[in-house]
């Protein structure tokens, strides 16, 4: 078995903290046990391009037990745990690809060895997996069912593809289901990323002010945890609605450029790019700190970030002192990367596994129905979105009510009226 990690000795300790998500993890565990049973992806090859960690290596598990052969990959250069990686190998013997803090030319490396399975369906974070079979591998194409994506940046990235008709195969945009946004994006996010602040800095944010760039999910995450933990909160948008949104949710909104003179601490949150540009950057006031909570490191411009400065070094793991030129000092939180995976843990197993069930149950919808989709993006079907949250419920011991025959026949009529 073809594999990279950093220390295969590590493995003991990854099990163990494996086995403490999968107790956090009832709906995966629970399809788990039904694709024991079934096994509805029994022979086919699945290359998964995601951050490595405890809950990731519950859903490649999972996977596993439906019959897939799997190999994974690391999406992001900081996200990996390597005690996770190496019980990857040793204790599931599953081909893993990633090591914390690998360079550029290692981390397109492990996604070269993962496509070199030939695989027949992708899960991707991101949309590199997915980018790099459509221009190196592009003869693989025509033996691929499909694949799924993990989080926003890949979404608008395979849209992209998709209207200019580079998208050759159907991908599920797992990241789009409601119960993905609820809890991975809103509640896991908004939570991981300030505990990646937290653990960083050892900032108090009790009366700091916090700069939230974009209200999307994420955002309104990020602006609820800090706001409840004592911070001034302002938000910057570019979409009217969004920008509504944060106001009458209570929270100042102001340009970019503006909010970050008197800003403590920007958290990026838009999967767009260079959202703190070289001007918001020469703004920033003395001392502040800026961090990423979107999937690239583009959303800071780095690149600025380098001219405007005269000198720069470590001062906490993972956290940079920039002495800018105009005298100012700014601290750039890891690497510009995402905080919450890059400076913590990520995201509550109780989270992730909202999302991983919606990875798992895609694939088996892709298998099922493959033949049926066109190569566009499709949000997981919405049947499947509820059964995940109907899952969560009964794991959760919660019952709802049920729509009583005449209520559904209400529902469906156009007649009764007042």
């Amino acid at each position: 078995m073809k594999f990279h990690v950093k220390s295969l000795d590590l493995a003991p300790m990854g099990v163990q903290r494996i086995q403490w998500a999968d107790w956090h993890m009832p709906v995966l565990a629970r399809i788990r046990q039904r694709f024991e049973k079934e096994q509805p992806l029994k022979g086919l090859r699945m290359a998964c391009c995601l951050h490595v960690t405890t809950e990731t290596a519950n859903l490649m598990r999972t996977l596993q037990a439906g019959g897939a052969l799997v190999v994974v990959c690391a999406s992001n250069p900081l996200s990996t745990q390597d005690d996770v990686a190496a019980a990857l190998v040793v204790e599931y013997k599953i081909p893993t690809f990633a090591i914390k803090g690998e360079d550029n030319a290692t981390y397109y490396q492990h996604l070269r060895a993962a496509l070199e399975t030939n695989p027949q369906l992708t899960m991707d974070d991101g949309c590199d997996l997915v980018t790099l079979l459509h221009t190196e591998y592009a003869n693989q194409l025509k033996g691929m069912i499909g694949g799924t994506e993990e989080t926003t940046t890949g979404v608008i990235r395979l849209k992209a593809m998709e209207q200019s008709g580079a998208l050759k195969m159907p991908v599920l945009a797992v990241n789009d289901a409601m119960t993905k946004h609820f809890f991975d994006n809103r509640y896991g996010t908004g939570q991981s990323a300030i505990d990646g602040l937290l653990r960083a800095t050892n900032l108090l944010l009790a009366g700091a002010h916090v700069v939230v760039c974009g209200y999307g999910w994420v955002g309104k995450g990020l602006a609820a945890r800090a706001h409840g933990m004592g911070a001034r909160v302002t938000v910057t948008e570019v979409d009217p609605i969004r920008a509504l949104e944060a106001a009458m949710d209570g929270f100042a909104v102001q340009p970019v450029a503006e909010a970050v003179r008197d800003a403590d601490v920007v958290l990026t949150a838009t999967g767009s790019k260079h959202v703190l540009d070289k001007t918001a950057l020469e703004n920033l006031k003395d001392g502040a700190m800026v961090g990423n909570a979107g999937h690239f490191n583009v959303e800071i411009n780095l690149v600025a970030l380098e001219e405007l400065t005269c000198c720069r070094r470590e001062v906490r793991p993972l956290v940079h002192e920039h002495r800018l030129k105009n005298g100012k000092l700014v601290y750039l939180l890891a690497e510009g990367r995402l905080l919450n995976l890059a400076a913590a843990e990520g995201h509550p197993a109780v989270v992730m596994d909202m999302s991983f069930a919606g990875q798992a149950l895609g694939a088996e919808y892709l298998v099922q129905h493959a033949q049926e989709l066109d190569h566009k993006v499709y949000v997981l079907p919405e049947a499947l979105d509820r059964e995940i949250a109907r899952l969560k419920l009964e794991a959760m011991g919660l019952h709802i009510d049920q729509l009583t025959p005449e209520q559904q026949e209400y529902l469906r009529s156009w007649q009764a009226g007042t």
